[in-house]
């Protein structure tokens, strides 16, 4: 019997993808050489935040400065927990700057912003679940950020090391499907060290697992309201298996934003009041 899943309304951030383009390669996605077609990536990007209001989602936006071109991937700026900011220090001297410009749209809307020591890059490695959170390592967030991240939030922090350079974000390699204390997640287990599947096998036995296939077309790099997930078209598979659990998907096509390893998730930042 098929599962009826209940969304729950959710608050975006996001940036227009104005000065999108792949100017520098600090991933393996990235190469400078091959053009971008910002008129796509915008019509995309447009897309994905129609689909999010059809939803019946608030979508905000922040204004993207010149010379910052990864700064329409919002979800990198800051993690957002019970109304409080965790802010970024990004690990590339590029994207840093992005950092001033999200922190000063959060101060504006009200929010207090918490400052990182360590390198942190946001909902990038930093995934909520309603019951802890879930921390990636390896790539860009470093260990020290994870303790800052559990002091300053006061929840637990599950660290999680990645190991493939094709996913060196957690957002490219798991997403959560629903929160809470029944919640559950997506994830590619290839993409972790041995110990941290079985960690993740420990907390999620029924899991949603997808293949290589699924997490080289950026369908990890999802967004669901506990109902209607928002994912790449080419993830076929991994599509059908949450329909088979109940869940609605929402193809987005993102291919744009692939040639910066960036995808749907990447593109957005949750505010979680």
């Amino acid at each position: 019997m098929t599962v009826s899943r209940v969304p729950r309304l959710r608050r975006f951030l996001v940036c227009e993808p104005r000065h999108f383009a792949v100017q520098y390669a600090i991933n393996p996605w990235m190469h400078p050489d091959s053009p971008v077609d910002v008129d796509l990536a915008h019509a995309q990007w447009q897309a994905l935040i129609s689909a999010y209001r059809a939803h019946g989602h608030t979508v905000d936006t922040v204004e993207p400065a010149p010379g910052l071109p990864d700064m329409v991937f919002a979800a990198n700026s800051a993690v957002v927990v019970d109304g409080r900011v965790f802010g970024s220090l990004f690990h590339a001297p590029e994207r840093r700057a992005e950092s001033v410009h999200y922190d000063s749209w959060f101060k504006t809307a009200g929010f207090d912003v918490h400052r990182p020591a360590s390198v942190c890059e946001g909902e990038g490695d930093l995934v909520w679940t309603g019951r802890y959170m879930l921390a990636g390592t390896g790539f860009r967030t470093t260990r020290e950020a994870h303790r800052e991240v559990q002091e300053f939030f006061g929840h637990p922090v599950v660290s999680l090391t990645l190991v493939d350079p094709h996913f060196y974000h957690l957002d490219t390699a798991l997403f959560v499907l629903d929160g809470g204390p029944d919640g559950n997640i997506a994830y590619y287990p290839e993409a972790f060290s041995p110990g941290s599947r079985e960690v993740l096998a420990r907390l999620y036995p029924d899991a949603v697992l997808a293949t290589r296939d699924d997490a080289m077309t950026f369908g990890l790099n999802s967004v669901s309201d506990g109902r209607n997930v928002f994912i790449a078209p080419r993830a076929e598979a991994l599509a059908e298996r949450l329909a088979d659990h109940g869940y609605v998907p929402v193809p987005v096509d993102l291919s744009e934003f692939q040639k910066a390893g960036g995808g749907i998730k990447c593109c957005t930042q949750e505010i979680r009041p």
